[in-house]
């Protein structure tokens, strides 16, 4: 059974699952489903295309399936998806898609934090957390169990990799490819996550499999191409291995590199 405040405003088209709670002046669309079990707060506006799964908890102020903020936007149909047991705070904006992908979408089990914004087309892995006042343009991929520190800006096409972390206040420009972390200006590799792959169950054999492919795609000296070609002569085959080098062939716009002290 729901348990709908009466100051709220719900189009009976609506389709929301059994045990939803929704607060007051809360407004939703006709073209809207939410799964069981699903927490809505005071004054959210859910608009039509929004697509929230079971479990989910969205705070006050919060706006999901706005129309995006794209001059090329001319009406089409498209959706915002939110899957299961993701909690999204306070103040955060997540705009549907456009005709380049349909939708924009966060995956199950992740955690959006007050006042972030959610470009049209982006995509949002499993499991990720996107902590306060990151602003992420259109079009932006973040893979499962990546996390953006607070204030960070990412750049329309971007693509961040899984089991990434990127420190707060960052501009990210680049691809940020997977398992490392990020810091600095520009945006450089500042190391392998092994403190994040530790707690998600990676061994240390795993994990320094990982360091070897970075020492020399970041530490040794070579350019992209270089580093690639000796990663594949090198090293044993692996499916980080694969996966590494995959990522960097399909970042046609370039990858984050090493730091570079610049002399005064």
């Amino acid at each position: 059974m729901e348990i709908i405040n009466k100051l709220c405003e719900i189009d009976p088209n609506a389709r929301i699952a059994d045990n939803v709670e929704v607060g007051s002046f809360t407004v939703i669309s006709g073209d809207v489903e939410i799964g069981e079990g699903t927490w809505i707060g005071p004054n959210v506006t859910i608009f039509d295309g929004a697509r929230i799964g079971k479990n989910c908890k969205i705070h006050p102020g919060a706006v999901i399936a706005g129309i995006p903020q794209d001059l090329k936007f001319k009406g089409e149909y498209s959706t915002a998806e939110i899957g299961d047991n993701t909690t999204i705070r306070e103040c955060v904006t997540i705009n549907r898609g456009t005709v380049d992908r349909e939708k924009t979408a966060v995956g199950s089990n992740s955690l959006i934090m007050a006042y972030v914004h959610l470009g049209h087309d982006c995509i949002v892995g499993n499991h990720c957390i996107i902590s306060n006042a990151v602003q992420m343009a259109g079009h932006v991929e973040m893979d499962d169990f990546a996390i953006l520190g607070g204030s960070c800006a990412v750049q329309q096409f971007v693509h961040i990799g899984s089991h990434t972390y990127i420190g707060g206040g960052s501009l990210v420009r680049k691809n940020v490819p997977p398992y490392i972390k990020a810091a600095r200006e520009p945006l450089s590799y500042a190391g392998v996550n092994s403190t994040g792959l530790q707690r998600r169950g990676y061994t240390q054999e795993e994990i320094n499999q990982i360091t070897d492919i970075y020492r020399y795609l970041f530490v040794k000296g070579f350019n992209i191409s270089k580093a690639l070609e000796t990663i594949q002569a090198e090293l044993p085959d692996s499916k980080f291995k694969t996966e590494i080098i995959e990522f960097v062939q399909n970042s046609p716009t370039g990858i984050i590199r090493e730091f570079r002290q610049i002399d005064k």
